[in-house]
């Protein structure tokens, strides 16, 4: 991904310290030096609400990647589907 694509998008990511997917999809992201705002929802419930009034799911990771105004909420590391959406080789 090009540092101009890089910056098109606003990432956060509801995740808990205990949770596999949520330390694996972190480490993906990490490893294609994108950014993104990681927020642990067992330490703020508020956090959580909003998380399930975006998702409609309480499991987490829920990824919400934010491009022109719309978002694109995944739920889960969707590996392929986050390769689509950041244009990731």
């Amino acid at each position: 991904m090009s540092e101009e694509n890089k910056s098109n998008f606003k990432i956060t990511i509801y995740s808990t310290e205990f949770c596999g997917y949520c330390k694996l999809v972190k480490q993906y992201l990490d490893g294609n030096n994108i950014t993104y705002t990681d927020i642990n929802v067992g330490e703020d419930e508020e956090a959580g609400k909003k998380m399930v009034e975006k998702s409609g799911q309480q499991g987490v990771p829920v990824i919400i990647i934010e491009k022109n105004g719309k978002e694109e909420i995944l739920v889960g590391f969707q590996k392929s589907k986050l390769n689509e959406i950041l244009n990731i080789n």
